[in-house]
């Protein structure tokens, strides 16, 4: 088994990453730092802190130079951080001395590191947001189309009352859409620069370090924090946060499609499925499964991040590790999901027969609710309730139909639109509607 099976050349269509995946390599990671390196001297030499002929050189240079990241593995083993070696290949590189010395003036590792990883948690955010665009986009159409297709509704894995297919797959798509509707803020709060020097005071960074900090803040199109997050990991943990809810949330759609894919039932086809090495007549719901193990994942990943998240001092590298060891595992996850749930949605299709023939497997019981209340008309409910317990059992013992039952003791009661799922349906077209509606607002 590969130690990745995101890097892995047998499993990387298993768990597809797409863009995202190439944020989180070494040369990747060399390039944001490098980026920051350079808007941190174009805005040093703006505000005179450096000279202004060095800081254009820095910048240019760092716009236009390769650092292998090989060459930094022995120092960054030495160092616990490749910041020191990058920041020394990096002046080799320019073959500038006068210039070169002016290079990550008054800065610290963390400030390189964190401001290069949120230009990256930046990117990989937009390309997840587009994959989970496409998918409420599919899923708003088959609710629209299926608002009022009925199947039955499940709880405890039994037949509970009618629900509609369209009303089911609005609970999968709202709340990725209510995510969606969240990235605004998220990004607000938590895609922002980190400059605060070696021990978050800012000493050396001028005198005017907030100044600074903003002014990097606007270089590189990220937020400006207002104080060091050193050692206060809330832009992470916020981050990791909604990425683990993505990976929820996705994850309860591969538990319904593999339940609802199960031969029992078969009221959904997947488009594509997986083969079995055995058995010809498998088709497996390969990416319904996919999305639950990506969710188990991302929980204990997130865990490892929250229990990181309260760092001694002014920083702590054991938390520090552990963020680099968790948080790109974390991100590629619920980007893998995003994509493998765009892909899932896009061929499944509902049975509408049989749906239509799983309603009607308990003889009429899934209707029991409705004919309570629809009694309760003529008694107390505790007497209607009790007369439809004594019903249903009659039912299954006989094996007569409950709508049999109804007209044979109760002449009262018109069993039609009791029995007819299409009447009994309640909110769940409107929930179907509405989701859509919804969706194509948020599509503007």
């Amino acid at each position: 088994m590969a130690a990745s099976v995101y890097e892995s050349p047998l499993f990387a269509k298993l768990f597809p990453t797409g863009e995202v995946g190439r944020l989180f390599t070494d040369t990747a990671e060399l390039r944001a730092m490098l980026l920051v390196e350079g808007t941190l001297a174009k805005v040093q030499g703006e505000a005179g802190i450096i000279p202004t002929d060095s800081a254009a050189f820095i910048h240019r240079s760092a716009m236009e130079l390769q650092v292998d990241p090989a060459g930094l593995a022995e120092a960054t083993g030495q160092n616990g951080v490749c910041v020191p070696a990058l920041v020394t290949a990096f002046r080799k590189e320019m073959e500038a001395p006068d210039h070169a010395q002016f290079v990550h003036w008054g800065a610290t590792s963390q400030d390189i590191i964190d401001t290069g990883l949120m230009l990256r948690l930046r990117q990989a955010l937009t390309l997840i947001e587009r994959d989970l665009t496409t998918l409420i986009s599919r899923l708003a159409d088959l609710a629209a189309a299926h608002a009022e297709t009925p199947l039955p509704a499940r709880t405890w894995g039994q037949h509970a009352t009618p629900t509609s297919f369209g009303a089911v797959v609005a609970s999968w798509g709202q709340p990725v859409l209510d995510l969606l509707n969240d990235l605004p803020d998220l990004r607000r709060k938590a895609l922002v620069v980190s400059l605060s020097g070696a021990a978050g005071t800012g000493a050396e960074l001028g005198p005017d370090p907030s100044a600074l900090c903003a002014a990097l803040a606007r270089g590189l199109g990220l937020g400006d924090p207002g104080h060091s997050w050193h050692s206060t990991r809330r832009p992470i943990l916020l981050i990791a946060n909604w990425l683990s809810e993505v990976t929820s949330a996705l994850a309860k759609v591969g538990a319904d499609v593999t339940a609802m894919a199960r031969t029992e039932l078969a009221e959904v086809r997947l488009g594509s499925s997986g083969a079995s090495s055995t058995m010809p007549q498998k088709q497996n719901p390969v990416r319904a499964e996919l999305l639950g193990a990506l969710a188990r994942q991302s929980v204990g990943l997130l865990a490892v991040l929250h229990a990181a998240a309260p760092a001694q001092h002014q920083r702590d590298g054991a938390a520090w590790f552990s963020e680099w060891m968790s948080l790109p595992q974390l991100v590629l996850g619920a980007a893998s999901a995003a994509t493998i749930a765009r892909e899932l949605a896009s061929g499944l299709e509902p049975d509408v027969g049989q749906m239509a023939h799983t309603l009607g497997l308990t003889d009429g019981l899934i209707h029991a609710e409705a004919l309570s209340f629809a009694l309760a008309k003529h008694m107390p409910r505790p007497e209607a309730q009790a007369a439809v317990k004594t019903l249903c059992a009659e039912a299954r013992q006989s094996g007569q139909s409950l709508r049999a039952l109804v007209m044979r003791d109760h002449p009262e009661i018109d069993p039609g639109p009791i029995f007819d799922p299409a009447q009994t349906l309640g909110a769940a077209p409107e929930d179907a509607r509405g989701f859509a509606q919804r969706v194509k607002d948020r599509a503007g």
